[in-house]
């Protein structure tokens, strides 16, 4: 069938957006409310939770999406409130800096469990609701573009955004039979109210030599691509990782000069 400019909207479908009261979760829960979808924020701050639901117009439900009981419940309220939910966003996640050397056990846990842990436990969930109910569906996970680069002085964090892409491939494969398609969005540096408040001055502009549209990216521009692996537009697109980053994994090392905006090759 010819495509429809219908097929981007997401009507009456329900969406989970874990992490949506700030940053990228927030801008994708409200991009796909803005196409129709009936979404529910799952956040462990019950501030940013409510705060970010009112403005959407979404259910909140705090929730620490590292523990599976909290999920089963947050999964059973929002089945009850809004329905059968076939869209599911990972987004929560954390990092902090922690070199190989000085890495502890509790550090590798924590890390573990607030970027890989809950990609398992929140798509288990709801892709068992989505086949017991015979619907078809989206997941999408946020990885970044540590998982496919090397991140001096964040292993831990990387192996954890690598695994979600690994992850993302094999969950693809073994869902497809049931109509459930799994991919995943990979950011680089986009600018966020948390990255607005630690960046020092100057950094846009860096980040600008860096990257080859030549800016950092923004919230919405991650909800446009979550909108449409989460649309029949993306019908036909199940276990890849779309690189959401202006270029950035494509240079592999190039950036624009800060004189002459050619692009050079490391340090020059």
């Amino acid at each position: 069938m010819p495509i429809s400019p219908s097929d981007i909207l997401l009507t009456d479908r329900v969406a989970v957006v874990t992490g949506g009261g700030a940053g990228i979760g927030h801008g994708i829960a409200a991009g796909l409310a803005a196409f129709g979808a009936r979404v529910a924020i799952w956040e462990r701050d019950p501030s940013t939770c409510a705060s970010a639901a009112e403005e959407i117009g979404a259910l909140g439900i705090t929730t620490d999406v590292r523990d599976g009981a909290q999920v089963d419940a947050a999964l059973a309220q929002t089945v009850a409130e809004l329905g059968p939910v076939t869209i599911l966003v990972n987004n929560a996640g954390g990092v902090f800096r922690s070199s190989l050397l000085e890495t502890s056990e509790n550090g590798w846990d924590a890390l573990y469990k607030a970027n890989l842990r809950h990609v398992y436990l929140c798509t288990q969930r709801v892709a068992r609701g989505i086949v017991a109910q015979n619907l078809k569906g989206s997941i999408i996970s946020v990885t970044s573009i540590e998982g496919v680069r090397a991140a001096p002085g964040y292993a831990t964090y990387a192996a954890a955004k690598a695994g979600v892409i690994n992850y993302t491939k094999t969950a693809a494969l073994e869902l497809a039979p049931y109509g459930i398609r799994v991919n995943a969005l990979a950011p680089d540096f986009t600018m966020t109210e948390g990255i607005k408040a630690l960046a020092p001055t100057g950094s846009e502009e860096r980040v600008g030599l860096m990257v080859p549209l030549n800016r950092a990216g923004h919230v919405d521009e991650m909800a446009g691509a979550a909108v449409f692996l989460a649309s029949d537009m993306s019908s036909y697109v199940t276990g890849q990782t779309i690189h959401v980053d202006g270029g950035t994994q494509a240079a592999s090392g190039w950036y624009h000069h800060p004189e002459t905006s050619d692009y050079v090759l490391g340090a020059n």
